[in-house]
C-alpha cells in the first residue's frame, strides 16, 4: 500500500514538473547551442575610475576652494595707478623682474646690515625684525612713493586664515611675488587680518631685495642670540604653568608671565 502511494505520488510530480519546463522555456543558451551560432560576445560594462576628489589632491583648484573658504571680491581687482595708465597691469604683469639690477646707491642701501636694537626675539626663540621696519628701509631706499604692493589675487578667508598674494614693485619693475598669510579668531577681526595678511607678505618680498637676509643666517642667529638675548624660567599667571622663554637682554619679563 505505502509502495503504491509513493509511486503515484512520484508519477505525479514527474507530470508536473514536464508541464512547468513546457510553459516556461529555459532561457539560458546552453554550451553546444553557443558554439554553433555566429554570435559576438556582449561586452561587460567598464568600470569608470574614481574622481580625484579635493582631500587627495588640491591642484588645479582656486585657493578659496582648496581651503574650504570663500573669497571677500567677487572679481579681480581694477587697479588704477600710474603704471597701469602706463600699459602695465601690476596686477598680472612681470614687467621688469631680473631685467636690469638698481643703481648703486640703491644696492649700498639694501646691503646695510640691520641695527641690533630694531631685532626683536619671539619667546620661542625666533628672531625677526617689526614689519614697520622694512617700510622705513623700502622709503630710504626708494623715497616715499617709489616702492609699492600690488594685489595679485583675490583674498581668501577661512574659518581661521586670511590669505591673498602680494606683488612688490620698485621704481617701475616686479622685484618679488609672495602670498601673505594672517589668523583671526572671529569675524569682526577679518579686517584687521587682511591688513596683517598684507604686511606679511611684505616681508616676504623683501627677501628677495636681501632686505634682512642675517636673519635666516644660522652663524648670525646664534652670535645675536648669545650677545643680546637671554632665557628665562616663567610661570603663567592664570594657569600657573612654567615654561622657558626667550627675551632680549634689555627687556622684562612681561605679562602673561612672571
Amino acid at each position: 500500500m505505502f509502495q503504491r502511494r509513493a509511486l503515484s505520488f512520484a508519477f505525479a510530480r514527474r507530470h508536473v514538473v514536464t508541464a512547468v519546463r513546457r510553459a516556461v522555456p529555459n532561457v539560458r543558451p546552453s554550451v553546444s547551442s553557443l558554439s554553433n551560432e555566429n554570435t559576438e560576445p556582449v561586452p561587460l560594462p567598464r568600470r569608470e575610475a574614481p574622481a580625484t576628489t579635493a582631500k587627495s589632491s588640491g591642484y588645479g583648484k582656486p585657493l578659496s576652494d582648496a581651503f574650504k573658504g570663500y573669497s571677500l571680491e567677487s572679481k579681480a581687482p581694477v587697479l588704477d595707478h600710474p603704471g597701469q595708465q602706463q600699459g602695465i597691469n601690476w596686477a598680472v604683469s612681470f614687467h621688469g623682474l631680473g631685467s636690469r639690477p638698481f643703481e648703486d646707491v640703491v644696492q649700498v642701501e639694501l646691503s646695510k646690515p640691520i641695527a641690533s636694537e630694531d631685532i626683536e626675539i619671539k619667546p620661542d626663540g625666533l628672531i625677526y625684525l617689526p614689519e614697520i621696519k622694512y617700510r622705513r628701509i623700502l622709503n630710504k631706499t626708494f623715497g616715499a612713493g617709489g616702492w609699492g604692493l600690488v594685489p595679485r589675487s583675490e583674498t581668501s578667508v577661512t574659518d581661521k586664515l586670511v590669505t591673498r598674494e602680494y606683488a612688490l614693485v620698485c621704481h617701475g619693475q616686479l622685484v618679488s611675488l609672495a602670498r601673505g598669510e594672517q589668523d583671526y579668531f572671529a569675524d569682526s577681526g577679518i579686517p584687521t587680518a587682511t591688513e596683517g595678511c598684507k604686511s606679511n607678505a611684505l616681508m616676504r618680498c623683501c627677501k628677495d631685495l636681501g632686505i634682512g637676509s642675517e636673519l635666516w643666517d644660522p652663524v648670525f642667529i646664534k652670535s645675536f642670540k648669545k650677545t643680546h638675548c637671554t632665557d628665562k624660567f616663567v610661570e603663567h599667571v592664570t594657569t600657573k604653568k612654567k615654561r622657558k622663554i626667550w627675551l632680549r637682554k634689555d627687556r622684562e619679563v612681561e605679562y602673561p608671565y612672571k
